[in-house]
């Protein structure tokens, strides 16, 4: 994101602003990557009427679950954007649930490149922070990451 600058008569110079422009491509879009477990998604919204493709389907088709749908809807419905943007999305890895935290991952932070003043609004939410919790690994010797075979003396 870049700051806008802006020249001040009175001080005599270049005052920067604390407002950010929007980084948006040639098509108006902007775009934003989201994670969640081992799923990733990559993100392209723009304004529209609120139509949301997930891998070339629409969200009802891919998301069958109405829980896995409103994950997605959550930071248009707390910045209050519902169906003013348009979103084409890819996600790939992990299951379904990991994918849906992804693409809101995502949308969070495209919302952030469109309108940088939603920021205050998708931090409190805790939307723009990556959830970094993943599978812990299985070790050697044990059944599971920490099952272990019981104990015994003989």
């Amino acid at each position: 994101m870049m700051k806008n600058t802006s020249v001040d008569k009175l001080a005599g110079g270049v005052v920067e602003t604390t407002r950010e422009k929007s980084d948006l491509d040639p098509q108006g879009r902007a775009y934003a990557t989201g994670k969640r477990k081992t799923s990733i998604s990559r993100v392209w919204i723009k304004s529209g009427t609120g139509k949301i493709l997930v891998n070339g389907r629409d969200q009802e088709t891919y998301f069958t679950r109405p829980v896995l749908r409103m994950l997605i809807a959550q930071p248009f419905a707390i910045s209050e954007r519902e169906g003013k943007y348009d979103v084409f999305c890819t996600v790939a890895g992990g299951g379904l649930s990991g994918q849906a935290g992804a693409v809101r991952h995502g949308i969070s932070r495209a919302l952030n490149a469109f309108e940088p003043d939603l920021r205050a609004i998708l931090k409190k939410a805790g939307f723009l922070t990556r959830d970094s919790r993943v599978v812990e690994r299985k070790k050697y010797g044990h059944r599971k990451a920490r099952k272990k075979s019981q104990f015994s003396k003989r």
